[in-house]
């Protein structure tokens, strides 16, 4: 069995130390801890079940009964607010995963092989880029319709060109290494040198980017849903309950206002953990507490 070493240990404990001595990565570490922990225990949290409608009790303020009243159906606003952090997770995760899974690997075979291969992968990738991500979901979402997984596989279409690049840019910094110089003398062969040596170096800025572009597809998710692009109802999703409650604004603003903070403290709470990651896998601080 492989055992950690004392100087991996030392270089876990000091990227820990790093990271939550910075206040903001420790709230946004919190925040996401928090997020994640009401989507996996929705069910036992949430007062209500978010599908439920009852049309007497439609449009109900604030009360005991319901922290954050009901909306237009009679449905518990909370309720659907906890449920709605399981939807925004699945879509930044499994979207981002997709992201990283294709263009990861485009991005190392392009460095790795350069030439044709190079050309070919990047030249992909600059026509992807040209478009914004927001809009070429925008245009996939409309192709292939609303719901789940339409959404995702729109978000993570979209973001492949930025996995690639980065990748093939710290792949190609990687590459002038030594030790990469050294394998190939012993005759290492190229799959080994490529999964081996490049791609676990190349890791930590990537592993930054993921965390940073999960805010931004749950913030594009939210977008999408308030265009009537996203998740279908009656899903609880934060954007489409924000588009249902714009008409509300006046008589009933929290059911606008509630999912609307939810979705910036997810944002703000993936960007806050990139930043402390960039912090503290900054390899200038590398030996340094």
């Amino acid at each position: 069995m492989a055992r950690r070493t004392p100087g991996s240990s030392n270089e876990f404990r000091r990227v820990c130390k790093v990271f939550f001595s910075r206040k903001l990565a420790l709230v946004g570490f919190i925040i996401i801890v928090s997020v994640v922990f009401t989507a996996v225990f929705a069910p036992w949290l949430a007062p209500y079940d978010p599908y439920k409608m009852d049309l007497v009790k439609k449009l109900l303020p604030p009360s005991r009964d319901h922290l954050l009243g009901t909306d237009t159906l009679g449905r518990d606003t909370l309720s659907r607010i906890i449920y709605g952090s399981r939807t925004s997770l699945m879509v930044g995760v499994v979207a981002v995963s997709i992201a990283a899974i294709i263009g990861q690997p485009l991005g190392l075979a392009a460095a790795f092989f350069g030439g044709a291969t190079h050309a070919v992968v990047m030249r992909l990738m600059d026509a992807l880029m040209s478009v914004p991500m927001i809009l070429s979901a925008l245009v996939i979402g409309t192709l292939l319709g609303g719901g789940l997984r339409n959404v995702i596989v729109a978000l993570g279409i979209g973001m492949i060109a930025v996995h690639a690049r980065l990748m093939c840019g710290q792949a190609l910094t990687v590459m002038q290494n030594d030790y990469v110089t050294a394998g190939r003398v012993i005759g290492a062969n190229n799959l080994r040198i490529m999964f081996l040596h490049v791609l676990p170096n190349c890791f930590p800025p990537l592993l930054i980017q993921i965390t940073m572009e999960m805010g931004v597809c749950i913030l594009a998710e939210a977008g999408l849903s308030f265009l009537g692009l996203g998740i279908a109802p009656p899903g609880a999703a934060w954007g489409s309950m924000i588009s249902d409650g714009k008409a509300y604004l006046m008589t009933a603003p929290l059911l606008s206002i509630a999912p609307g903070i939810a979705v910036m403290l997810v944002v703000f709470g993936f960007n806050m953990m990139g930043d402390g990651l960039r912090d503290a896998l900054d390899p200038r601080l590398r030996g340094t507490l």
